[in-house]
């Protein structure tokens, strides 16, 4: 496909080079209208919607559309961790979507910090983790439940050092409370968002965004290590499909597996302590709340997340030249950065 030119509503798209995909999508570089950057063309995956059923065709469709509307939605000021949508339409019957692009994203990046023997400093972590608390605020804020929160979707532009939220097709609304069909990515789902209720459906809310936020913290803070929980609920769904959930309830006599062990949580907490001893319990009390096993016991809200992570960084030291989350805290405002300062907590 190299070369095809793809016509949207705003302009012409020459498709470059593929850079990413999925069983869903496909990601290319393209060069868009004369004198503007090089987009992120975002395609439908049309080998295998031929070989899909037809509901999973529509589904896919709805998906792309879903996502579309809701990126055309966002005011300007809402894109600052979210990623901006430049232009889209349809191609061969399919939607597409023109969306900026971004140098890299965090799974790639760790990765590259892992062959080298690196992390990511603790004031980068704790400013990306508030950037994404902030990017599922907005999510939350125009009533949708984001549900794929995961390191491949969260896009860095290394230049900034700041991170945003990439792929909405697997959004739900929020005020449809009833259990749904399944949805996301296995390795970085809330236990009911992979575990079924007695109907066979999912009840998830905002809170199961905020387990799949503590499983990125997790794994960022280890320097690319994944959630033994994760890990498993991936290997049981690429085995056993949804019926993997049923086969790692009964390794665990019928029960839920722990989604932080002691031994992990101690493992996350000597991961701090190297970098900072005094934010190792902070850091530990974020972690708890957001892997919570019962959403009812994780953070509601972006406030509560916030002030949680306020918490680890008054344990560091005062950096000479302020990154994102430092200048947010000065403007004097509220948002998600600076503990939504003028909001009292429920």
């Amino acid at each position: 496909m190299t070369d095809t030119i793809i016509t949207l509503e705003l302009g012409h798209y020459r498709l470059r080079e593929q850079i990413g995909g999925s069983a869903y999508g496909v990601i290319w570089r393209a060069s868009g209208p004369r004198a503007t950057r090089d987009v992120a063309i975002k395609l439908i995956n049309k080998e295998q919607m031929a070989r899909a059923l037809p509901e999973q065709r529509a589904r896919w469709i709805d998906s792309a559309r879903n996502e579309i509307a809701f990126l055309q939605s966002l005011e300007p000021w809402d894109e600052r961790h979210i990623v901006r949508l430049l232009d889209s339409g349809w191609h061969d019957g399919l939607p597409v979507l023109a969306l900026e692009l971004m140098g890299s994203d965090l799974a790639r990046h760790t990765t590259t910090l892992k062959a080298r023997g690196e992390t990511v400093p603790l004031p980068q972590l704790l400013d990306w983790i508030a950037q994404l608390n902030q990017a599922l605020a907005k999510v939350h804020q125009y009533g949708w439940r984001y549900l794929d929160l995961k390191p491949a979707n969260v896009l860095l532009d290394p230049q900034l050092a700041t991170v945003k939220l990439a792929d909405f097709g697997t959004n739900r609304p929020l005020d449809h409370a009833q259990p749904h069909s399944y949805a996301g990515t296995a390795n970085w789902q809330a236990p009911e968002q992979f575990f079924p209720g007695a109907d066979g459906g999912y009840a998830t809310d905002a809170r199961s965004d905020y387990f799949s936020l503590g499983a990125l913290f997790y794994y960022l803070a280890t320097g690319g290590e994944p959630l033994r929980f994760c890990s498993d609920c991936g290997h049981a769904y690429r085995v056993h499909h949804t019926a993997g959930a049923g086969v790692l309830r009964d390794a665990h006599g019928g029960a839920i597996p722990p989604a932080l062990p002691e031994d992990e949580a101690q493992h996350f907490g000597d991961a701090i302590a190297r970098a900072r001893p005094q934010a190792r319990a902070p850091a530990l009390q974020l972690l708890r709340a957001l892997l919570a096993t019962d959403p009812a016991l994780r953070p509601r809200h972006a406030v509560q997340v916030s002030r949680l992570l306020d918490a680890i960084r008054h344990t560091l030291p005062r950096t000479a030249i302020p990154g994102p989350y430092e200048l947010s805290h000065g403007l004097a405002r509220p948002t998600a950065a600076n503990g939504w300062r003028t909001i009292q907590s429920a």
